[in-house]
């Protein structure tokens, strides 16, 4: 089926609370896009963020950020009243501004669970029971983790007390019994995530969008998952990693990039069928219709770095769980839509990996005019249709930033060639070239349709400072919908 979407994660939605939410602006946002002609709105990880405010870095790989949830749902439900919403910081326009945020917000949902606890929402007492059931795998653990989180002031679980740290049953239950006030918020949060985002997903399903979501491969140290499951991951008595995960060094970075996340313990997740593994999955399928494999090349082999090391210049590459993973996934979730996110080193083994389960992989057109006609992100080089093509993703400068300041005078002067233009509009010269190519379906960042420089960038890989923060100051504008939809028509990639 060819197809088209946009890329935008939900902090970037527009709105007046600071950081984009589930709320209206989400589902006019996917109205538009059904207005529009496309199918897919693909998002970031949905996860709980912390320090760096970095979604491939959260406190849990199963749990909802609860700053997207939305006050308006909020004041609809009357666990909000208006004058909660005043005063409020002074947001900037186009940015959030997490430190300003993040108080305001968690204080909007203290108040919120308080009127919850005096009955103000009854009808959503027995919906919150049912959630709790639903998700008591991970729920539990995730509150408690959260909960002891704030008690130790933000501290990492590995600088709790030993009887935490290690969990040991009568320190867990003294835990449960003193933090039951703090975990219970924890659970109406994620309850009020999983409501507020099903019925975006249901909003968006009658029109026919459908959702793309992230899957990282690696999770954060400091996270309840972590936590709760140690011995399926690489760690010392003390709970610190041993080795590390990153990328070796390239053209781009001569030390690599070292990104510190714990490596598993594959053998340990084998022995257990994957059970963790396919239950992150499954979780994530309840929320999305299609999963982005980040960082695929790990399941074929993954660059091992010891925790000691300052740089990831000193990593060696080791077997990851290849297709015996792949294969229990396709046994337990039912071939399950996935997209294998197939950047940096390729090797053939990635690409044998790829091609055994008939997986999508991702062409990005920023990569495509540096080295001649035989550059395999050039849509004349893909081989058959199961691609997804991006003009460029969360990760790059967005087309016009690229244009203006990475790509050298030889990439411009083969890109006119190649593109058959002047340069002048390269954004939408791009979100043509991928629309009209084989690739089944075709991804744009919003900052590509709306033509904006690298003040829009989403992230600088290998910075820990200054990401994630760029929003949309308004909704698109007529004309770029109208644009996106003519050519959905002339490529083939509007619904029928």
């Amino acid at each position: 089926m060819r197809a088209s979407g946009l890329l935008l994660h939900i902090t970037s939605l527009p709105g007046p609370y600071g950081i984009g939410d589930l709320g209206p602006e989400a589902h006019a946002f996917a109205a538009d896009l059904a207005r529009a002609g496309c199918t897919f709105w693909q998002v970031l990880p949905l996860g709980p963020t912390g320090y760096g405010d970095s979604p491939y870095q959260t406190f849990s790989a199963f749990a909802g950020n609860p700053y997207l949830i939305s006050p308006d749902d909020l004041l609809r439900l009357g666990l909000l009243e208006a004058a909660d919403l005043q005063p409020r910081p002074p947001f900037p326009p186009g940015r959030v501004d997490y430190a300003a945020l993040i108080p305001w917000k968690q204080s909007l949902l203290r108040r919120a669970f308080a009127r919850f606890r005096e009955g103000r929402a009854p009808r959503l007492e027995a919906e919150m029971a049912a959630f709790r059931r639903q998700h008591a795998a991970w729920l539990d653990d995730f509150a408690l983790f959260m909960a002891l989180k704030a008690a130790h002031r933000g501290a990492a679980w590995t600088a709790w007390p030993e009887p935490l740290r290690a969990r040991q049953p009568q320190a867990l239950a003294q835990a449960r019994q003193s933090l039951a006030p703090a975990m219970e918020q924890v659970v109406f949060e994620q309850f009020l995530f999983f409501h507020q985002w099903g019925a975006l997903r249901a909003a968006a399903a009658a029109q026919g969008v459908r959702f793309i979501g992230d899957a990282p491969i690696f999770v954060a140290h400091d996270s309840a998952d972590v936590w709760a499951h140690p011995e399926l991951f690489a760690l010392d008595d003390q709970g610190n990693p041993t080795v590390v995960a990153g990328v070796p060094p390239d053209y781009f970075s001569p030390t690599g990039q070292r990104w510190g996340n714990p490596l598993y313990r594959w053998d340990a997740h084998r022995e257990q069928g994957y059970a963790w593994w396919l239950a992150r999955l499954r979780t994530l399928l309840s929320l999305v219709d299609v999963v982005r494999l980040d960082h695929f090349r790990g399941f074929a082999a993954y660059w091992e770095i010891p925790a000691q090391a300052a740089t990831a210049a000193q990593g060696r590459w080791v077997a990851g769980p290849g297709a015996a993973f792949l294969a229990a996934v396709r046994e337990h979730l039912g071939d399950p839509p996935l997209i294998a996110e197939d950047l940096g080193l390729i090797t053939p083994e990635v690409e044998a990996l790829r091609e055994e389960f008939g997986l999508p992989g991702m062409k990005v057109l920023l990569f495509a005019f540096g080295s001649g006609p035989d550059n395999p992100f050039l849509p004349h080089n893909y081989q058959g249709v199961r691609w997804v093509v991006y003009t460029g993703t969360h990760d790059n400068d967005t087309a016009v930033g690229w244009w203006q300041t990475r790509a050298t005078p030889a990439e411009r002067d083969f890109a006119r060639q190649y593109l058959a233009v002047d340069g002048h509009d390269i954004a939408w010269d791009l979100i043509r070239a991928a629309w009209r190519s084989v690739a089944m379906w075709a991804i744009a960042p919003v900052q590509d349709v709306l033509s904006l420089d690298n003040g829009a960038r989403m992230n600088y890989p290998s910075t820990s400072s200054g990401n994630w923060a760029w929003r949309m100051t308004e909704r698109l504008p007529p004309s770029a919908l109208a644009r996106l939809e003519a050519m959905n028509t002339l490529y083939g990639r509007k619904p029928h």
